[in-house]
């Protein structure tokens, strides 16, 4: 056996990953006794490195009688790609030889990874001293690692004494300001490298498109995908992807359908992108479509995320049946051992009413994180079950597992279902006094909701006094919905009154003001709350309900009769009427409103 061909093999199993080949390799190797060879040796090394065999490769650099350069460079970058930067620097800081530039890369990225500044300091300094910091891909990870270390100025003053910055060090740069929240100064970045001639490439739009998401700028977003479309990256998964992304943020789902169309060799993380972004956007059905359409007609195989996707756009429109066709699609594929599917999955089933499967779900969970909890504690809650979400909450306590701001949500919530007023008081008070979590207006708000509902409406406006959140609009509407409730005209008024001058941006505080004068028989001044209401410019959005049927979705909205079968609807409507004995409906025979 030659070693030249050997190694040229072996070179070949690292690039395309193939491991199983590279094995009977390395066995063929040992059989020929040629495992002593440190050319062949390194060679073997970075095979199992490449295909993320870190530990076989390790094993074969321990065993080596003789090591070279290259074959501590081999293990240390081998460690840093394998996402173990800690054995990297551990590593070299063993090492005998002087390190070449390939292996001040690896160590230099590994700091990064670590935030490792003052490691970082010590090998930069001892790169300067042999001369090898100003080669392109070390001060490229130079410029990488102060970024990670939030150190821009000396990412800055590296790029500045490189001697020909590349495309590489570019995006170092423009990533590195995003990431230090200096997204302007990325920008400007971008500009320079455009005016240096370089042309950007995926990895530069990275941070760029993540940016403009984050940040709500749209035309800046925009600006940048007409670039990429110059560039053809627009139909690359990579950057469709992150443009998908970018416009379901937005809540522009038809722009990010375009995109995804576009792509044109279309990965899973293509196909999980759109079905979130669908599911971000509320568009639930087109996101079980998007589902369908990958399993039948594409025939990619779905994974963790796909369906803890899909769970949740069920849950959104409670289609119980899609969600049980998917939850029997999981576990033929043997994926259901997964803590966020499964925390998916139990909050399905909670949303569309079956909260004793989302139990079943959670108690052969065989792990459980803090979400799991809080999911089956909010399902109890919103079932009316407050007694069984109490139940779970005291077996977290018992487990040691410390509450969130969302496990009291979720517990404040089933109290107020349940009308357990003095112990969602008394949940609501250990929040600061036991749990050091600051209640937030959420919590506020339910509290509120939970005593006046109970009709303690003094009590409820003396908490309103003691925190900030008490002239919130969400809070006064609150209790102005208890006051209608208990028949309280004089509170109701001065809170009704109190909400108006907020100038609310819903008709929800005329209509329960409205509501409260009705109840006492106070006509003018329920005359004189509509006559507010239409000064103010709002209109009432009309109620809408979501029927499923056969898997479809039919939405009714109230007062419109546009609906291709809306004469059959009338039909059964008056049957229906006159089976219950009711006076027969008098439905309007023109189509739409």
């Amino acid at each position: 056996m030659i070693p030249e061909t050997i190694g040229a093999l072996l070179h070949h199993c690292a690039k395309i990953k193939a491991f199983q080949y590279g094995r009977s390799l390395h066995a063929a190797v040992m059989k020929a006794g040629m495992q002593y060879d440190v050319y062949v040796s390194n060679h073997i090394l970075n095979m199992y490195a490449k295909c993320g065999k870190i530990n076989l490769a390790r094993q074969v650099f321990d065993e080596m009688p003789e090591k070279n350069v290259v074959s501590w460079s081999a293990m240390i970058s081998g460690y840093d790609q394998g996402g173990k930067p800690l054995f990297a620097l551990d590593l070299f800081f063993q090492m005998h030889p002087t390190p070449n530039e390939h292996i001040y890369a690896s160590a230099i990225s590994s700091c990064g990874s670590l935030v490792a500044l003052v490691a970082g300091q010590q090998i930069h300094a001892q790169s300067l001293k042999f001369g090898y910091a100003c080669i392109s891909f070390v001060s490229n990870s130079l410029i990488s690692m102060y970024m990670k270390c939030s150190h821009c100025s000396d990412a800055l003053s590296v790029y500045a004494d490189s001697p020909v910055p590349d495309p590489v060090a570019y995006n170092a740069l423009i990533n590195g300001f995003i990431e230090n929240q200096q997204p302007e100064r990325g920008f400007e970045v971008f500009k320079l490298m455009q005016q240096h001639g370089f042309v950007p490439d995926r990895f530069t739009f990275v941070g760029l498109l993540t940016s403009c998401a984050d940040s709500g700028k749209l035309h800046g977003g925009m600006a940048l995908h007409c670039q990429t479309i110059k560039l053809k990256l627009d139909s690359t998964p990579f950057i469709g992807n992150l443009m998908i992304t970018m416009y379901s943020k937005f809540n522009l789902i038809q722009e990010a359908e375009k995109i995804f169309r576009q792509i044109k060799e279309k990965d899973i993380i293509s196909w999980n992108t759109f079905i979130a972004a669908c599911s971000h956007c509320e568009d639930h059905e087109m996101s079980l479509r998007a589902f369908r359409e990958m399993l039948n007609d594409h025939s990619v195989t779905p994974d963790d995320f796909t369906f803890a996707s899909v769970f949740s756009a069920c849950a959104g429109f409670a289609s119980m049946h899609s969600g049980k066709q998917i939850h029997a699609h999981l576990i033929r594929t043997g994926l259901n051992q997964d803590v966020g599917v499964g925390n998916a999955l139990m909050n399905m089933y909670a949303k569309c009413g079956a909260i004793e499967y989302a139990d079943s779900v959670f108690n052969k969970m065989i792990h459980r994180n803090l979400v799991s909890w809080n999911t089956i504690i909010s399902g109890f809650g919103n079932h009316g079950l407050g007694g069984r979400a109490l139940e779970i909450f005291e077996q977290m306590k018992a487990i040691a597992l410390k509450p969130d701001s969302i496990t009291f949500l979720g517990l404040l919530m089933a109290c107020n279902h349940a009308g357990l007023v003095d112990k969602g008081l008394s949940l609501f008070n250990s929040m600061e006094e036991t749990y050091r979590i600051a209640p937030n207006l959420e919590h506020f708000s339910c509290l509120i909701d939970l005593l006046g509902r109970a009709g303690r409406l003094a009590e409820a406006e003396n908490y309103m006094k003691k925190f900030p959140f008490g002239q919130d609009p969400v809070v006064l509407g609150s209790l102005l919905s208890a006051c209608r409730l208990h028949g309280d005209t004089i509170t109701g008024e001065r809170l009704g009154k109190q909400l108006v001058e907020f100038q609310p941006v819903t008709t929800s505080p005329y209509v329960l003001l409205s509501s409260l004068y009705a109840s006492d028989e106070v006509w003018n001044s329920v005359a004189e709350a509509w006559k507010m209401l239409k000064g103010s410019g709002l209109k009432k959005e009309p109620g809408w309900s979501l029927v499923e049927v056969k898997g479809s979705f039919e939405k009714f909205t109230v007062g419109d009769f546009s609906h291709s079968r809306v004469e059959e609807i009338k039909e059964i409507l008056k049957i229906i009427t006159s089976e219950v004995g009711e006076t027969p409906l008098n439905l309007p025979t023109t189509t739409p409103l």
